[in-house]
């Protein structure tokens, strides 16, 4: 800037000087050169400001860079502590895996345990059998102590009609039998607050119903531990919230 204050003089001294140009050239040229000053003079104003921005902008990204690096961290950590507890509830219930009274299943961030209808109940009924009573025994004190879980107990049925006074249908029968399941976990010290009951009837087949060993497999109790938050996203809103 200072170069073209300097130039701009020494033109107009030499001009002047040399009685080249007249008062009015030399205002007109003087004018030209103060606009190309207060150009110059924007052009770095608007840099300026860019650079600001493009600071922001590097800002804001490794603000989001860091936090990707955080979710990705606790993804990391939340990944393998459901590996842990997969592998301790496996243990826990060792014999029973290995006898095939139940199944142990993981998927995502969820835990299944998988018992066979007839374990627990006879056909067409939802008082739980005394065989059944000491595996669930054993799954409720595996269960109870996760306490960043959700216990969700589904009652599933084949497609064999059911119409009794006590169950019209299998939705009435799914759904006791997923009563009974977790009325029987309270027992074992499970906290009701952390259980759900529901039942699918013959809606989620795992096999197919033409079969007896297919309908053998379809007649179940699915006790999935759910994270605490994915429950309480997928829960409906409470009332007055």
């Amino acid at each position: 800037m200072n170069r073209l204050h300097a130039g701009a003089a020494i033109l107009a001294a030499s001009l002047a000087a040399g009685g080249c140009v007249s008062k009015g050239d030399y205002e007109k040229l003087e004018a030209d050169k103060n606009t190309e000053i207060a150009g110059l003079k924007k052009d770095k104003t608007a840099l300026e400001q860019q650079k600001m921005s493009l600071e922001q902008q590097q800002a804001e990204s490794k603000k989001q860079i860091d936090a990707l690096e955080q979710q990705k961290t606790q993804i990391q950590t939340a990944s393998q502590q459901d590996k842990s507890q997969y592998d301790a509830l496996v243990r826990n219930l060792t014999d029973e895996v290995k006898k095939g009274e139940l199944q142990v299943r993981q998927y995502k961030d969820m835990l299944t345990v998988d018992v066979a209808e007839q374990l627990f109940f006879d056909s067409g009924r939802a008082d739980l059998k005394d065989t059944g009573k000491s595996v669930l025994k054993k799954v409720g004190e595996a269960v109870k102590g996760y306490n960043d879980k959700i216990i969700r107990v589904v009652g599933h049925t084949d497609n064999v009609p059911i119409k009794t006074k006590a169950f019209p249908s299998n939705w009435e029968l799914s759904v006791a039998r997923a009563t009974t399941v977790v009325r029987y976990l309270q027992e074992t010290g499970v906290p009701p607050d952390r259980m759900v009951a529901s039942g699918r009837a013959e809606y989620q087949p795992v096999a197919e119903n033409d079969t007896p060993d297919g309908r053998k497999k379809n007649r179940r109790i699915e006790i999935t531990l759910i994270d605490k938050n994915l429950a309480q996203e997928i829960a409906p809103e409470k009332p007055g919230k």
